[in-house]
């Protein structure tokens, strides 16, 4: 198996699908992808936690010794971490991480990255910004940021909300590391971010969110007489998925 690192590869770029818990996990790895990332939304309102304030910590860690055992690679979502949940994750068996800034000062983000590389040093990092993230961006910030955050050690960056094909273009020129781009539907397809010399491409919340909405189109559709679809996984097929109590 290549190693993590060795997925993000210009031409075939890791096409990561993220997870909030063991079964979507173990669905996804049954489906052949060699890599999954954990998604903290996902996570965290699965426990009716609020998201990136730090409330799933402990749910996250517990994910993340559940899904060791997957012969997949796995990298986790600290949020804006800390040296001491990135040390954690890696025990527990996660190659990588991502940490955002949540647009804190570009210096701490970078201060903190130098000191994971120095504690882990073979943990992926993916340095996350915000600068595009439910927010109107400012490409110079991103440019600005994602440089520092290179240089500060990172092994791949994040720009989330990302959407123009010029501005993609730019952040990959700006630094040597894998660039990660968040997956937009009907703004993004693989075969063009491909072709922008993106190296990765997240789901982030989206397959968590499709979730939901297939719960509750389901739940109308046994109501109203609908048609169900016919590709669901058997019980038998997700019992198996997990050993018996």
């Amino acid at each position: 198996m290549r190693s993590f690192a060795d997925l993000h590869r210009l031409g075939d770029p890791l096409v990561l699908p993220n997870v909030w818990d063991v079964a979507s996990a173990r669905c996804l790895a049954g489906a052949g992808f060699a890599a999954l990332g954990t998604t903290s939304l996902g996570v965290a309102a699965a426990g009716g936690l609020p998201d990136g304030v730090g409330a799933a910590d402990a749910e996250t860690l517990r994910l993340t010794r559940s899904l060791a055992e997957l012969p997949v690679h796995l990298t986790v979502d600290i949020e804006t971490g800390s040296v001491g949940a990135a040390v954690a994750v890696a025990a527990a068996g996660a190659v990588g991480v991502n940490m955002e800034d949540a647009m804190r000062p570009a210096a701490v983000h970078a201060a903190l990255i130098r000191s994971v590389k120095q504690e882990v040093p073979g943990l992926f990092v993916n340095a996350r910004t915000d600068t595009h993230w439910q927010r109107t961006g400012e490409l110079s910030e991103t440019l600005l940021r994602v440089r520092r955050y290179a240089d500060a050690g990172a092994d791949g960056v994040f720009v989330p909300g990302l959407a123009e094909p010029a501005d993609i273009a730019a952040v990959v020129a700006a630094v040597e590391v894998p660039v990660n781009i968040l997956f937009l539907p009907g703004r993004h397809t693989v075969a063009a971010l491909t072709e922008l010399g993106v190296r990765r491409i997240s789901t982030g919340s989206l397959l968590f969110r499709a979730a939901l909405a297939a719960t509750v189109d389901t739940a109308r559709a046994v109501r109203d007489g609908r048609t169900i679809g016919p590709h669901l996984p058997s019980y038998a097929e997700v019992a198996a998925w997990s050993p018996p109590a």
